[in-house]
């Protein structure tokens, strides 16, 4: 994973103006865009981010009779966030579980992103006031009674919960409060969550958190995490242009205590035991402990640095880009060589022969150029998917340009999903347009269908997916559930902006004229011979989706981390290499088997070079698979189907945007190879 700028993306903020005869000339010129691209791409990598909000100041309430200073707080809010598990795909609500809640309960504006990520952050009983330390304060008191069936039920859920490792996400200043703790290899690992507890089975197995202590020993009992010793670490403001002081990293240490004395809290020995079945009446009280650290090492800027950096695999982070252009340099020695030496001989060998006297047969690719260009079946539906391909193409290169930028990174939340969604709604119009002119090019008639069918039928795909999947949460009181006016709010963007730029586009699409072909379509189609093993269609198409697969299966592993383990993904320099290079693959390797397929005389390439390439998603879908069975610890049918619903949306994005890549690129080569041909 690449360590996070901690300057601008722009290396030194150095002039890169030409200097003497460095600029002399076109030599010149292009030696200094190309350092001025390479610069860009390291940038890229760095993984530059921003912190994600203005910076808050903080300093200690004043003294009776003074006079505090102007735009300086002097109370810090500690906001919960939803508590969601790697076990289950249902995450909950802070409130859903009986935790002290507060008294004056509010919940900071939420984008579009986070609401459709299912994030519920609201105000907490936490308070704390800037550099006072607080040590074993009782924050509340909660009580089972086992007579009660109220009380029952509430504990039961909280039991549910430990056993299926359920995680608090808890935020100061927009920034997690971390639990940090030692990981193999001597590696420190900062966690932006920590466990409600711990389950010590009858068997005696534990979960990881149980190793936080030896006391958590007593089998088939629950241990509960009622303590919390904070840290809070902050840069000084003495010598800056700015009064206070910033907070830059929030730290905590959960505990087990059994408070025997409410009135004199020690948050000291024995652990709080819940056992599995109990008789007797059970008082739970949670406290907390917070201290003040300064640290002028730490800049307010580069404060996710030491959680981020903490996240490991940046060796094979480089090692997936390597072996990504590996792929890519064979794939494009391949068509470098079909290119400048095969394609090139059979160019001018078909030229000498057309000039020639004596009259020959033709062969090869040339032979079928009569009906290359022949429209293909099922064009409508071809051109509706080229058409949300587009529209998802652009979407994707744009939301990761300025994720690369550091406009979408964890620390501004939602951000990502909230772009994504708006530009998908705002792109209508390519859409329409390119489904337009391709449903024109195949000389089809029936455009009100075609209109209707880019505007509804994948988009529509996916919402029926999301809905029922929704559903399932609002069954299951899962806080991801989305709430009924966001999905109206939903509705009416696709209907009431993207259904509507889908039709403008629609209606510049067919106004054009339909695109022009190199070579005449023969009226009468050519008989194609019988066909290889190898040059059959499923075989084809199969082999065409391993290549791309192979280009992205390292990434797709970090982004399924990120999405299912609850890990934070911000490596967008390195997707947007990955993104660029699976384009390049795409299209290579579609023209390449496109070229193979047109030698043995079979011209039926339309779909076959749209699916080629979009088998791809077959094998994401494969490995979604695996990874669910292989690297998941998810149980529960409801979490399964969610599972795999959520998976269908991303297989089907997956299979429009690859397989409009491969269709474009092999519609380039058969076009480009057809026009500098001579044909009678």
């Amino acid at each position: 994973m690449p360590l996070p700028a901690r300057k601008s993306w722009w290396p030194g903020g150095r002039d890169l103006r030409p200097v003497g005869n460095w600029a002399g000339g076109a030599a010149g010129m292009r030696r200094t865009r190309l350092l001025l691209f390479l610069a860009g791409l390291v940038g890229l990598c760095n993984g530059f981010y921003l912190p994600g909000l203005a910076p808050v100041s903080f300093c200690e309430p004043p003294q009776a009779g003074q006079e505090g200073s102007k735009g300086c707080k002097s109370q810090i809010e500690l906001f919960v966030n939803r508590l969601d598990s790697v076990e289950s795909v249902l995450p909950y609500e802070y409130d859903a579980f009986d935790f002290c809640q507060d008294a004056t309960e509010k919940r900071p504006s939420e984008n579009l992103g986070q609401v459709l990520f299912g994030e519920r952050i609201a105000s907490s009983p936490y308070k704390f006031t800037f550099n006072k330390p607080e040590t074993c304060r009782k924050v509340c008191k909660k009580s089972y009674n086992p007579e009660k069936a109220e009380d029952m039920t509430k504990l039961a859920f909280l039991k549910k919960g430990m056993q299926l490792n359920y995680q608090h996400h808890w935020i100061i200043d927009n920034m997690p409060v971390t639990w940090c703790y030692d990981v193999e290899g001597g590696q420190r690992y900062c966690n932006p969550g920590f466990p409600i507890g711990c389950f010590v089975t009858a068997a005696g197995r534990v979960k990881d958190a149980c190793v936080i202590s030896t006391d958590f020993n007593r089998k088939n009992t629950f241990y509960l995490f009622n303590h919390v010793d904070i840290t809070i670490m902050y840069h000084s403001g003495k010598d800056e242009n700015w009064p206070g002081a910033r907070l830059v990293a929030a730290r905590l240490e959960p505990r087990s205590y059994k408070h025997t004395d409410e009135k004199d809290l020690t948050c000291d020995g024995l652990p709080m035991e819940i056992p599995a079945v109990f008789s007797e009446k059970l008082d739970v009280i949670y406290t907390y402990s917070v201290k003040f650290e300064e640290n002028n090492d730490i800049k307010w800027a580069s404060r996710w640095d030491y959680i981020l950096e903490s996240m490991p695999h940046t060796n094979i982070q480089w090692f997936s880009i390597m072996n990504s252009l590996v792929i890519v340099l064979f794939l494009s020695g391949m068509v470098a060589m079909i290119l400048l030496r095969t394609l090139h001989k059979d160019i001018a060998r078909y030229n000498q022969m057309d000039s020639s006297e004596d009259a020959q047969e033709e062969f090869g690719w040339k032979l079928v150029h009569g009906d290359v260009f022949r429209p293909p079946r099922k064009g409508m539906l071809l051109s509706v998917f080229l058409g949300q391909g587009t529209q998802i193409f652009i979407m994707t290169f744009i939301t990761l340009f300025f994720a690369c930028l550091g406009c979408l990174s964890p620390a501004n939340r939602g951000a990502l999903m909230t772009c994504a969604v708006v530009l998908w709604v705002l792109l209508g119009t390519p859409a329409g347009y390119v489904s337009a002119r391709m449903y024109k090019t195949f000389r089809g008639e029936k455009w009100k269908t075609n209109v209707l069918l880019t505007a509804l039928l994948c988009p529509g795909v996916v919402f029926a997916d999301f809905f029922i999947m929704n559903l399932i949460l609002w069954v299951k009181g899962s806080s991801a559930a989305i709430p009924f006016a966001t999905l109206v709010a939903i509705l009416a963007m696709w209907f009431g902006i993207s259904v509507p730029l889908t039709f403008i586009g629609a209606y510049f699409g067919f106004k054009e004229k339909p695109i022009e072909h190199p070579v005449r379509t023969n009226q009468i189609p050519r008989q194609i011979p019988d066909q290889s093993f190898f040059t059959k269609p499923l075989p084809g198409i199969i082999m065409g989706g391993i290549l791309p697969f192979g280009c992205i299966f390292i990434q797709l592993f970090f982004i399924l981390n990120s999405i299912w383990s609850h890990q934070m993904y911000y490596m967008f320099g390195f997707l947007f290499l990955v993104f660029i290079i699976l384009l390049i693959t795409c299209s290579e390797a579609t023209v390449l088997l496109c070229y193979f397929h047109l030698c043995a005389e079979d011209y039926h390439w339309w779909w076959r070079s749209f699916l080629t390439s979009s088998f791809t998603a077959v094998y994401l879908f494969i490995y979604a698979v695996h990874y669910f069975f292989s690297k998941l610890q998810i149980t529960g049918t409801a979490s399964t189907i969610l599972y795999f619903g959520y998976t269908m949306i991303m297989v089907l994005i997956f299979f429009l945007f690859t397989g409009t890549i491969g269709f474009f690129a092999c519609f380039w080569f058969v076009s480009k190879i057809y026009s500098v041909v001579k044909v009678d």
